[in-house]
């Protein structure tokens, strides 16, 4: 008779010999878990209220990019940073997401215009732990972050500690947008709402385009002083003096 070329193994437990079966088991919990790993229920927080930061309105779900991801809007100068914790601001997005978005991609349009460190960044290093605790399926449904209106400390940051800080999936998804002309690239004007004070940035940096390098502040106004006029603080201040007395 011809041997059977089918091959198989069988595993026999003793129980009384104090064997643990895990290791043996551990594929199939594997599988459980796996299951259950896209479980956005999990992230949700029913018994927490966030009606405050709702009013905020700093992160809102709003259209489409072109490309059909859907679109959650940031505006940076609507957080308040010193009051609100990492811990909730982490409970708050995951709540976002997994509410209103618990499925297909989506991308993020962050707006940096007139943002101060003090008052509305929670921190390189929050928003790196928060996106880390992200699940790994959200983390891959983000297709890109278009962050508009950069300044130069953003600038430097990135560039220079970027790859330490965020991870290589991130990195590569932001997208600089100096103006929202660019933006309308990507995005159908009207998918997204920009706030007039980012579009009065807008008009700033357009005609002071050193403004993005820090060199001439938005606070003197500078959009209202002829081009011929010295832009470095007291002088400028002087020289509209002499203009109003004469």
């Amino acid at each position: 008779m011809a041997a059977s070329s089918d091959e198989f193994s069988v595993v026999v437990l003793a129980s009384d010999l104090g064997i643990d079966a895990r290791p043996f088991l551990s594929h199939q919990e594997g599988e459980e878990e796996q299951e259950n790993w896209h479980d956005c229920s999990q992230y949700l927080s029913p018994d927490e209220d966030f009606s405050d930061l709702d009013l905020l309105q700093f992160f809102r779900l709003q259209g489409s990019d072109k490309h059909g991801n859907r679109i959650y809007r940031i505006v940076g100068k609507y957080f308040p940073a010193p009051v609100v914790s990492g811990e909730r601001l982490k409970k708050y997005i995951f709540h976002k997401i997994c509410s209103e978005l618990s499925e297909g991609p989506f991308c993020i349009v962050y707006l940096h215009s007139t943002v101060q460190k003090e008052d509305n960044s929670p921190g390189i290093t929050i928003l790196r732990w928060i996106y880390e605790e992200l699940p790994s399926d959200i983390k891959d449904r983000l297709q890109a972050l278009y962050f508009v209106h950069p300044g130069l400390r953003s600038r430097l940051v990135f560039a220079t500690l970027g790859r330490l800080f965020l991870s290589g999936d991130l990195y590569w998804k932001i997208k600089y947008v100096s103006r929202l002309q660019y933006l309308w690239d990507d995005i159908k004007k009207g998918e997204v709402e920009i706030p007039d004070f980012v579009k009065e940035h807008d008009d700033v940096l357009e005609h002071r385009p050193l403004t993005d390098y820090g060199i001439e502040p938005d606070s003197l106004h500078l959009s209202e002083v002829p081009s011929t006029a010295y832009s470095f603080g007291r002088y400028e201040e002087r020289w509209q003096s002499r203009e109003y007395m004469s």
